[in-house]
């Protein structure tokens, strides 16, 4: 799920880029995109590293996120294999 957007909107959406920018730009666009998104995700990534660093060096225990991080991924795994059984009683 991409942001809550359908299919059909996707197709819109290249339908009208398409129109307003021309289908020889597209890939300049895609290509820009794609170095946007990666940029933002690395920088992301840096600030996480700092931040666990500086609790690091503050002493400050981290590891009960990696706890939390855990149990919500059990319950998502229960979750999945419930609906899954109910999915396949229909």
């Amino acid at each position: 799920m991409f942001l809550f957007i359908s299919g059909g909107e996707i197709v819109f959406i290249l339908f009208i880029v398409i129109m307003v920018f021309g289908a020889d730009k597209l890939p300049e666009i895609a290509r820009g995109l794609g170095k946007g998104m990666r940029q933002l995700k690395d920088a992301t990534e840096d600030v996480k590293r700092e931040i666990q660093r500086s609790a690091e060096s503050q002493g400050i225990d981290t590891d009960f996120t990696k706890e939390i991080k855990e149990s919500v991924e059990g319950v998502k795994d229960d979750l999945e294999k419930f609906t899954g059984s109910v999915k396949r009683k229909l």
